[in-house]
């Protein structure tokens, strides 16, 4: 009987993205999740590359909702992005960039997550909640809002 050679087990790899500030801190906290896979992170701000060296960092426009011409500039910049990396998972602390790579992701195949903002203590983020229907899983860090929004609860990550 022929043996055929194993093929090499390739580590699972993770996109994740946050746009600056408080959202960068939080997936920051989640780095230690991460242990074991291939990560590339996304975000707008080029001096976040110091933070997680050597991983590889990308970085899109910044972009919210009224900023539609810049909201066009990230959503393609994050297309070559995922198209580039092809993760097999996307993670996600927000914001609009977030839900924009899980979009693109989900276009692709690649299983994502959406953890909103500590800081959403009432009600889920309006990224959080178009996240609601394109994500694998929507977390947020609140057990009321979880349980009000259908989103999930799973713990903190400040």
């Amino acid at each position: 009987m022929p043996t055929f050679p194993s093929r090499p087990h390739r580590r699972r790899r993770v996109l994740a993205v946050a746009s600056g500030g408080g959202h960068w801190v939080q997936l920051m906290r989640l780095r230690p999740a991460f242990d074991g896979a291939e990560v590339h992170y996304a975000t707008v701000d080029p001096a976040s590359r110091d933070m997680v060296a050597p991983a590889p960092v990308h970085i899109y426009p910044d972009a919210n909702k009224d900023t539609r011409l810049r909201l066009i500039l990230a959503t393609l910049r994050l297309t070559v992005i995922v198209l580039r990396v092809r993760p097999d998972v996307v993670i996600s602390t927000g914001a609009a960039g977030g839900y924009l790579a899980i979009r693109i992701a989900r276009l692709i195949g690649a299983r994502t997550v959406f953890i909103d903002s500590i800081a959403n203590t009432r009600q889920l983020s309006v990224s959080a909640r178009l996240a609601q229907r394109a994500a694998d899983l929507v977390l947020s860090q609140w057990p009321a809002v979880a349980a009000r929004t259908g989103a999930q609860y799973r713990g903190a990550v400040l």
